[in-house]
C-alpha cells in the first residue's frame, strides 16, 4: 500500500493506494497555506493518520507528496512558492514526513504528479508524450517524454504557467505577463473583478459565464486564447501535441475547451500535426494518485517496494474504491 498527499494552495487531498494505485481512502481537508509549512504539513499528515486508522491492519510502504512551487525532489526540499504559501520555501518536506511517519517519503511537484497520476492511469495512460497543465489557485505544467516524466535540470521543465508574453500584469511570482495572471482560478476572479468590480469565485464567473453574463464571458474567453498559446509554444519547442488540463478552473471546461480549439484551429503547430486535447480523468485525487505512483516507482527501484500482485487481485482483495471520472476537481 502507497499513500499520496497533495498539498494544493487551497485543499490538501490524501489517499490510500494498492499496489496498483488504486485508492482505497481518500480525505480532503483545507491547507493552511497562511499558517506555514508546519502547519501544512501537520493538516496532511493528521489527514492520512484518520485515514491510516480505518485500516490498523495497514501500512504504507512509502508516501508521496505533491506540493506547489518549485521543488527539489531529491533532497526533498520545496525550491521556490508563490505568495499563495507562507515559509513554504525551504522547506524540508520529506525530511518532516519520515520522521513523523517512520517510512520513506517522496516529493515531486504538484503538477509532475498530476501527470504521473494521469499518464499512470488517467486521461494520457499509454501516452509516451504529453503536456500536463493544472488550472487551479495557480497555472501550472509538466511533461512526460518518451514514457517518463522530464524534470529537466532545475526541476521546472514544462511550467508554462509563468512563461511571460501574455501582457503585463504582475505574477504572484513577482514577474509580469505570466500565463498565470490569465488561466489560473485566482486571475479569472481578478480578472472579472477589474471589468465589473464584483468579487466573485472563478466558479462563480463560470456560473455567470453560463448564464450568458458578457464580462464573465470575456475573461474565460481570454483564458482560452492564453492557454492555446502556451500549448502552441510547447508544441513547438518540445513536438508534443498531445495535453492534459486538470484542476479546479478545468471544471469550466465547457466555456474553455471551445476558444482553446478554436485559437488551435487558427494557428496549427509547425509540425502540422494536430493537438489531442482532454480533461483529466482521475478528478481531484489525480495529484495524491500521482504522489503515490512516484513512492511506488522510487521503492521499486531501489527493491525495496512490495511485490506486485497479480492484476486485480489487489483490488478485489482490499474492495477498492475506484476514482470517479467525472469527480470535481478543486478550485
Amino acid at each position: 500500500m502507497y499513500a499520496g498527499i497533495d498539498i494544493g494552495g487551497t485543499t490538501t487531498q490524501v489517499v490510500l493506494c494498492t499496489e496498483d494505485l488504486h485508492v482505497l481512502e481518500h480525505a480532503e481537508v483545507p491547507t493552511p497555506a497562511a499558517e506555514g509549512g508546519d502547519a501544512m504539513l501537520r493538516a496532511a499528515l493528521t489527514a492520512l493518520r484518520a485515514l491510516l486508522a480505518r485500516r490498523p491492519a495497514a501500512r504504507p510502504a512509502g508516501v508521496g507528496v505533491g506540493a506547489a512551487g518549485v521543488v527539489d525532489p531529491r533532497r526533498g526540499h520545496i525550491l521556490v512558492a508563490s505568495d499563495s504559501f507562507t515559509d513554504w520555501a525551504g522547506f524540508a518536506v520529506t525530511k518532516t514526513v519520515e520522521a513523523a511517519l517512520g517510512v520513506p517519503a517522496f516529493l515531486d511537484n504538484d503538477v509532475n504528479a498530476f501527470l504521473r497520476g494521469e499518464a499512470s492511469g488517467g486521461a494520457v495512460a499509454g501516452e509516451p508524450y504529453a503536456l500536463g497543465i493544472t488550472l487551479g489557485t495557480g497555472v501550472g505544467g509538466a511533461l512526460w517524454l518518451d514514457g517518463e516524466l522530464f524534470e529537466g535540470p532545475h526541476g521546472a521543465a514544462g511550467e508554462i504557467g509563468h512563461v511571460p508574453g501574455f501582457g503585463d500584469i504582475r505574477c504572484t511570482c513577482g514577474g509580469r505577463g505570466h500565463l498565470e495572471t490569465l488561466a489560473s482560478g485566482r486571475s479569472i476572479a481578478a480578472r472579472y473583478r477589474e471589468r465589473t468590480g464584483h468579487d466573485r469565485t472563478a466558479k462563480e464567473v463560470g456560473a455567470a459565464a453560463g448564464r450568458g453574463d458578457p464580462d464573465a464571458l470575456a475573461v474565460f474567453d481570454a483564458a482560452g486564447s492564453a492557454l492555446a498559446r502556451g500549448i502552441l509554444i510547447v508544441a513547438g519547442v518540445a513536438d508534443v501535441t498531445t495535453v492534459v488540463v486538470g484542476g479546479g478552473v478545468s471544471g469550466s471546461w465547457h466555456l474553455l475547451e471551445p476558444r482553446i480549439l478554436a485559437d488551435l484551429a487558427a494557428e496549427p503547430p509547425v509540425s502540422g500535426a494536430p493537438i489531442t486535447l482532454v480533461r483529466a480523468a482521475l478528478g481531484s485525487s489525480a495529484v495524491a494518485i500521482g504522489a503515490a505512483s512516484r513512492a511506488r516507482a522510487e521503492l521499486r527501484a531501489a527493491g525495496t517496494g512490495p511485490t506486485p500482485a497479480a492484476p486485480g487481485a489487489a483490488g478485489a482483495a482490499e474492495g477498492h474504491v475506484p476514482v470517479s471520472a467525472t469527480a470535481s476537481l478543486r478550485e
